[in-house]
């Protein structure tokens, strides 16, 4: 069953699917600047970039709702998951600013271990939204809902492994309040990752 009863100048799904692949992109960007141990400020540029063309997107989606008479799904389920999808990035931006702010230079191992959940998270959620323009990807989405939530839990044990160590061991309180608010900050991503296969979720049971 496919998903059809809008305009078909309209394209929802794709916007969608747009949102989702600037935040595979930003996730990957984020694992770059982290990965080699020292920040890659290149990388760190591309996500900014990125978090602007997703602000287009998210924006080109409240546009067409705001103009639509019919759409694919409830208005507010649309309007929640590109609200969902747009935090994903803007708190990958977050992150990626406070690095710079903060002017880490070298990056933790447990960063770049944050990192590697985040990629897996976002490339789950962009399969989770690519599954959403027809009901026949059901079991797909909902495994990629699973999986992202399961994602989201292994997060809070890293951060709480990661505040443990760094307490344990750092002696400066300043690098303590950076690396405590970075970590968290990480940690949210997975969070917002978890509220957008909610919203996902949500849409598929109601058209299921």
């Amino acid at each position: 069953m496919r998903f059809s009863f809008f305009p078909e100048e309209v394209d929802y799904f794709k916007l969608f699917e747009k949102q989702s692949h600037y935040i595979v992109q930003a996730a990957e960007a984020f694992k770059v600047a982290v990965a080699g141990g020292t920040l890659d400020t290149t990388a760190l540029a591309r996500i900014v970039t990125l978090e602007a063309q997703a602000d287009e997107a998210a924006r080109a989606v409240i546009s067409q709702l705001n103009k639509s008479f019919i759409t694919p799904f409830d208005r507010e389920d649309i309007h929640a998951l590109t609200k969902a999808l747009d935090d994903i990035i803007d708190m990958l931006n977050t992150i990626s600013n406070r690095l710079s702010v903060y002017k880490i230079l070298e990056v933790k191992k447990n960063l770049v271990e944050f990192a590697l959940v985040i990629e897996a998270s976002a490339h789950a959620i962009d399969s989770a939204v690519k599954g959403v323009r027809d009901m026949k990807n059901y079991q797909v989405v909902m495994a990629a809902c699973v999986e992202i939530s399961r994602l989201e839990n292994i997060s809070d044990s890293m951060r709480d492994t990661a505040l443990a160590g760094l307490f344990e061991n750092e002696k400066d309180p300043i690098v303590v309040i950076k690396w405590k608010e970075i970590y968290e900050d990480a940690e949210t991503v997975l969070d917002i990752c978890a509220d957008a296969a909610h919203v996902v979720e949500s849409i598929m049971l109601k058209q299921a």
